[in-house]
């Protein structure tokens, strides 16, 4: 849990230095606020040589956007409360709620991914299905 973690504070902390770079801004309140990420449990899968599941529950604040993203796994998306907008490869994006489900391939791109509310915080459950040992999450420029 604690490399989840440390890649997903540096992520976060170069995601920040890099909009700022990108804008000439220091990284402030005009940033949107970004998804809290608690990885709750991987296990390596032995029918399955070479991959592990991985749980996390996002928390996206009020306004919270993520950068565009890939996975390199199956991902299961489980709604617990508020409202969340996902978008896929620059598809049709989509608005869920609470028990309502959404899933991103490997070969995916995830380009949407935000709180539908700037007022009220959105929770969700991922599973991965990935290689062992590789990172959740890989931003892509």
């Amino acid at each position: 849990m604690r490399t989840f973690l440390s890649f997903g504070l540096l992520f976060l902390l170069a995601v920040g230095v890099a909009e700022a770079q990108s804008t000439g801004e220091s990284a402030t309140a005009s940033t949107p606020p970004r998804a809290q990420v608690s990885e709750l449990m991987t296990k390596a899968l032995k029918d399955y040589p070479g991959k592990e599941g991985t749980m996390i529950l996002v928390t996206y604040p009020p306004g919270a956007v993520d950068p565009v993203h890939r996975h390199y796994a199956d991902a299961f998306v489980y709604v617990l409360e508020g409202s969340i907008v996902m978008g896929l490869n620059g598809g049709k994006n989509v608005t869920l709620g609470p028990g309502q489900t959404f899933y991103e391939g490997p070969d995916d791109v995830h380009t949407v991914g935000r709180n539908a509310s700037r007022t009220k915080p959105a929770k969700f459950v991922v599973f991965l299905l990935k290689d062992q040992n590789k990172p959740v999450l890989v931003p892509v420029h």
